[in-house]
């Protein structure tokens, strides 16, 4: 019985990222191909930080917060809430990086892919034309993914992309849907 790997998972504590769509691939690409944000992962893969902890550390408060921000809706750490010495200030929200490993089960058109890498290294500016056109489409009422693919001429792969690098926006299922991170 100890040969089986649901038993040596939660004995190592390492839990594994399935990724079963290449949208996927757009955060996980975004946060390590920046120093500042793999700085952030690795900070949090250590332990529970408080986002002013991680910010002495990396040395840059805007950039850590903007790492959380990245992190957290990629699905890459978790949250929870560090309660205060008594008498003290208020509570504060802890991260810490929720996977150690990473499997990849999908398969792509090379077209689709190009798509996504070029997608993940686009500039804000770049990025921001298509971000404004499906927010507004979003906003309107219009989630659907398929309706949003024909009306704007994109494929779904890059919509879905776009939505998982915007910090406005986010995948749910077949809808794109507005993103607030609660704080």
């Amino acid at each position: 019985m100890s040969d089986k790997w649901p038993l040596r998972f939660f004995v190592t504590g390492k839990r594994t990222r399935i990724i079963n769509d290449p949208s996927d691939l757009v955060p996980l690409l975004q946060a390590f191909g920046s120093e500042a944000h793999k700085k952030a992962f690795d900070e949090l893969s250590k332990g529970w930080l408080t986002e002013q902890q991680l910010s002495a550390i990396v040395g840059d408060e805007r950039s850590a917060r903007r790492s959380i921000s990245l992190l957290r809706k990629s699905g890459l750490v978790e949250t929870k809430w560090k309660m205060p010495e008594p008498g003290s200030t208020s509570p504060e929200k802890e991260y810490h990086s929720t996977y150690s490993r990473i499997q990849a089960n999908f398969g792509a058109s090379m077209e689709d892919l190009s798509e996504i890498i070029s997608l993940t290294f686009m500039s804000d500016e770049e990025l921001r034309e298509v971000v404004d056109k499906i927010e507004k489409k979003v906003m309107a009422g219009d989630t659907s993914l398929t309706n949003l693919s024909r009306e704007l001429g994109l494929s779904q792969v890059f919509i879905r992309g776009v939505a998982k690098r915007a910090e406005g926006l986010a995948v749910r299922g077949q809808r794109i849907e507005p993103f607030e991170e609660e704080r």
